[in-house]
């Protein structure tokens, strides 16, 4: 009988959203990952509400996707020069919604997310999202300090 091939044991959701919380969670991820053999799934969100910006929305939110692909791609390299199997996903909406409906998509086990400082309205009223996403998982959240 043939053995069979070590199969990925854990799933790892690093949600991202290429600010300065970003770099730490993605180190923080990536070690795990490393040092639990799991695989690695990159999740940035687009705030499709957040791009009021001239040009037409669907120009924004293309030049967001882009700019959000191109940063995930770097953590997913990052990763696999570690020997961790890596991918990435771009979502649109509210990005603890987001969060958290990727982690029941893709089945992962832990979710990894920078935290950042209170310094936006929108977080002060409604909460920040890695406070909403800990409070609402099925599964285990690490929120990693910028």
């Amino acid at each position: 009988m043939e053995a069979a091939a070590n199969p990925v044991e854990k799933r790892i959701l690093l949600a991202v959203d290429q600010s300065g919380s970003s770099r730490e969670a993605s180190r923080e991820a990536i070690q795990r990952a490393v040092d639990e053999h799991a695989s690695l799934i990159v999740l940035s969100v687009i705030e499709s509400h957040n791009l009021h910006l001239p040009g037409g929305l669907r120009r924004r939110v293309d030049q967001e996707r882009d700019r959000l692909e191109s940063g995930a791609l770097v953590i997913v390299r990052a990763a696999r020069e570690q020997g961790v199997q890596a991918t990435f996903l771009v979502w649109e909406g509210d990005p603890a919604e987001a969060i958290l409906e990727a982690s029941r998509a893709e089945q992962a086990d832990v979710i990894v997310l920078g935290s950042r400082s209170r310094t936006n309205l929108r977080r002060l009223v409604l909460g920040s999202v890695s406070s909403q996403v800990a409070k609402l998982a099925t599964c285990e959240v690490v929120v990693v300090p910028a």
